[in-house]
C-alpha cells in the first residue's frame, strides 16, 4: 500500500536578515541570527527572514511561521505558505519575510514553525539592550531605533 500524505520533517530552520538567490538557484543566508542588540526599545528591524527546509513528506501542507513576544503568547507576526512534497526524496525550501518587525520591549522573542497546526520548533531570539561604547560611531545595522 502507497502511502498518499505523510506530514514531512523540518531539516532546518534559520532567522537571518536576508535571503538571496544565486543565478544556479542556490541560496545564499546574510546574518544569520541568533540574538539581536539594540540601543534602546522600541527598535524596528528592516526586515526578518526564517528559512525554512522540509523533506521526507508526501503531499501539500500549509506552513506556517509565526513571531512571539517575550510574554510568550503574543502573536506578533503570521505568515502561512502551502508547501508540496511529491515523494519523501524531495525536499520544498520555504523563506518568510517579515517587514519591519518593531520590538516594543527587550526580552526574549520566539519563532514557531508549524505544518498543518502542529508546532515543529520553536527557538528563543533575545532582544537585549546594550549601550556602544563611549565615542564609537553608532554602528550599521538592521536595527533601526523607533
Amino acid at each position: 500500500m502507497q502511502a498518499t500524505r505523510i506530514l514531512p520533517d523540518l531539516q532546518a530552520s534559520l532567522l537571518c536578515e536576508d535571503i538571496r538567490q544565486e543565478a544556479s538557484g542556490n541560496l545564499i543566508l546574510v546574518g544569520v541570527i541568533g540574538y539581536i542588540n539594540v540601543p534602546q526599545v522600541p527598535a524596528m528591524a528592516l526586515k526578518l527572514c526564517v528559512l525554512n527546509r522540509w523533506t521526507a513528506g508526501i503531499g501539500n501542507f500549509t506552513e506556517t511561521v509565526k513571531m512571539i513576544a517575550p510574554d510568550g503568547k503574543t502573536v506578533l507576526r503570521e505568515n502561512k505558505t502551502k508547501i508540496g512534497l511529491p515523494t519523501p526524496n524531495h525536499h520544498f525550501t520555504s523563506a518568510t519575510v517579515f517587514s519591519q518587525p518593531k520590538f516594543e520591549t527587550a526580552g526574549v522573542y520566539y519563532f514557531e514553525i508549524y505544518v498543518e497546526d502542529m508546532l515543529k520548533i520553536r527557538y528563543p531570539v533575545p532582544v537585549s539592550l546594550v549601550n556602544p561604547p563611549a565615542g564609537a560611531a553608532p554602528a550599521e545595522s538592521g536595527v533601526s531605533q523607533s
